[in-house]
């Protein structure tokens, strides 16, 4: 069956860094987008990251752009997050997620397979 398997999560100071990772099974993931979203405490889950299939092309949420960097590895089976200069705004579940093709950015509904998540807690 498909799975998806957050880790990395856990707490840091606001400067701190933090490397997700997110391994896959269970599907062709070399031919999937993979993407992070994140939830807060009382918000919606949205959009953070998202690399195609090669791992060529990423693009980010203006929130964590110059700071967080996706990437992939299809040997591996797995992607990751790594986060810079977090802030305690960064607080959240993240998700890792894959997409058969991705027709617009941050559109949750492209997403076929998610994972359980990973909290993040970002002290100030």
């Amino acid at each position: 069956q498909v799975q998806l398997v957050e880790s990395g999560g856990g707490s840091v100071q606001a400067g701190g860094s933090l490397r997700l990772s997110c391994a896959a099974s269970g599907f062709t993931f070399r031919t999937f987008a993979m993407g992070w979203f994140r939830q807060a405490p009382g918000k919606e889950r949205e959009f953070a990251a998202v690399v195609n299939w090669s791992g060529n092309s990423t693009y980010y949420a203006d929130s964590v752009k110059g700071r967080f960097a996706i990437s992939r590895d299809n040997a591996k089976n797995t992607v990751y997050l790594q986060m810079n200069s977090l802030k305690p705004e960064d607080t959240a579940v993240y998700y890792c997620a894959a997409a058969p093709t991705v027709a617009t950015i941050g559109l949750q509904s492209e997403y076929s397979y998610w994972g359980q998540g990973t909290q993040v807690t970002v002290s100030s």
